[in-house]
């Protein structure tokens, strides 16, 4: 099943996506509760009953498949190549950083920066894990359980405030820098997740173009680790790593610039598409923005 986030008119609906149509998902399923925010109208029965009827996918707004997560845990260096190209041995464990949940935008959303705050905005495309069930020191072999879905993410990086800080948490979560979408595509969908090719596409230019499985930690591997330190909640993001071609570590660097458009491409997902441009309200209006668009 593919599980979206539409708005048609002023509301916001879950539905399920088949072919060119969006259609309601059962207003009794909440198994899909954790890819909204209770505090928002999407938290009671009404506004999902009032979309009854398949709609055009073209037709409507698609949004970011999680409203809000409530923990957005990245992990790096998770391509052998990668972390080659970025200078770096790979690792022995999951490295694991956080990009704040207001970093989230939906696909078609514009992702911004002040040019004076960042020159060197970088794309890395990512395969996103979105959990569906509460997971705490879970083994590998069930780790897959708790998954509710997957879908595509941009972890956007502003690498002048990555390298200058030494940490990561500002550089990645620029308001805009965690796009993610169209949608979640359920684990059944998915015949080998471990197989699945993943690429990025700016101006149309292939930047990156791997696979899943040069993964150095795979995505069971990463929810137990990750379950022995943290308890892992419904709607929480986990993005897995992302392969070579990063533009920091092109010759000459290649950095998005204000009006390229961007394309994270995963079989069996979609694609996540997404324009660039300059900042153009505060982060106070952003995030209202947000809420009142959600």
């Amino acid at each position: 099943m593919k599980i979206a986030r539409i708005r048609i008119g002023d509301t916001a609906h879950l539905a399920r996506i088949d072919g060119d149509l969006a259609h309601p998902l059962d207003s009794a399923d909440w198994r899909f509760d954790a890819l909204v925010d209770p505090r928002t109208a999407l938290g009671t029965r009404a506004p999902r009953s009032a979309f009854n009827e398949p709609v055009l996918v073209d037709s409507v707004e698609m949004l970011a498949p999680v409203e809000r997560p409530g923990s957005v845990i990245a992990i790096g260096l998770n391509y052998a190549d990668h972390a080659l190209e970025s200078g770096l041995e790979p690792p022995s464990a999951p490295v694991t950083f956080a990009k704040l949940p207001q970093s989230v935008i939906g696909p078609g959303e514009v992702i911004r920066w002040d040019q004076e705050q960042s020159t060197e905005v970088d794309y890395e495309a990512e395969l996103a894990v979105v959990i569906g069930t509460e997971a705490r020191d879970v083994p590998v072999g069930s780790a897959l359980q708790h998954v509710l879905g997957y879908t595509c993410c941009n972890d956007v990086s502003a690498r002048d405030a990555q390298f200058a800080d030494g940490q990561w948490l500002r550089a990645k979560s620029f308001d805009t820098f965690c796009p993610l979408g169209p949608w979640i595509v359920t684990p059944d969908e998915i015949a080998d997740v471990q197989n699945l090719r993943i690429a990025c596409r700016v101006n149309g230019e292939y930047l990156q173009d791997s696979t899943t499985s040069q993964m150095i930690f795979g995505v069971d591997e990463i929810i137990s680790y990750l379950s022995r330190f943290i308890t892992l909640l419904p709607g929480d993001v986990i993005t897995t790593g992302t392969p070579v071609g990063v533009g920091f570590a092109r010759t000459p660097p290649i950095y998005l610039s204000h009006g390229d458009t961007v394309e994270i491409d995963i079989e069996g997902i979609g694609v996540l598409r997404n324009t660039c441009g300059p900042v153009t309200s505060s982060a106070g209006d952003h995030a209202a923005a947000q809420s009142e668009s959600d």
